[in-house]
């Protein structure tokens, strides 16, 4: 999944966490959950169709290993979208930013409680996007992005949704994203 730019889907995810200004509204540090779904992704939607199915072939203690492992990094692939858990401490929603993925470069500009985002991934395939992010109380947001990747060689662009929520003041297992 690597190869199709799950760390772009990941960064998307990471990116558009932070951005609440205390002049307006400020996001709630904790446990967040960012959901995206891929609405037009070509070969990435139908890699990432064949993974669940793979996973829903598996034998059930098998599956059950690969979901806990990925549950472990905050990581979650069902049918209704890619999950990711992160944790934003008090320090990242008064910075008002997550730290960046790593190998990823952003540019947010924000207008009343709506942020255009702009992002660069390095690496293997490299990636791009842009989008705007809404947020919708301290708790909650929603977005949409175009992301611009490279799958087998060629480049492909997919659209893709977002919603972030705030699950728990309390971060359990998921350990904040080192600056």
């Amino acid at each position: 999944m690597k190869r199709f730019g799950m760390a772009a889907l990941v960064a998307c995810g990471l990116l558009v966490a932070g951005g609440a200004s205390a002049q307006n509204m400020q996001l709630r540090p904790g446990l967040w959950e960012h959901r995206m779904t891929v609405k037009d992704g070509g070969q990435v939607a139908a890699a990432m169709a064949q993974m669940q199915q793979q996973l829903a072939t598996m034998p059930a203690d098998q599956r059950k290993m690969i979901e806990k492992m990925m549950a472990d990094k905050g990581v979650g692939i069902g049918p209704s979208g890619n999950t990711v858990k992160v944790c934003m401490t008090k320090e990242d929603v008064e910075r008002d930013s997550l730290p960046p993925q790593e190998g990823c470069t952003q540019n947010v500009k924000r207008s009343g409680n709506t942020w255009q985002v702009s992002f660069q991934c390095k690496g293997n395939p490299p990636s791009s996007g842009e989008g705007s992010v809404r947020m919708l109380s301290p708790t909650a947001y929603d977005g949409e992005f175009t992301l611009n990747t490279v799958v087998d060689g060629k480049p492909e662009r997919m659209q893709m949704t977002q919603q972030g929520k705030w699950l728990a003041a309390e971060c359990g297992a998921i350990k904040p994203r080192a600056r």
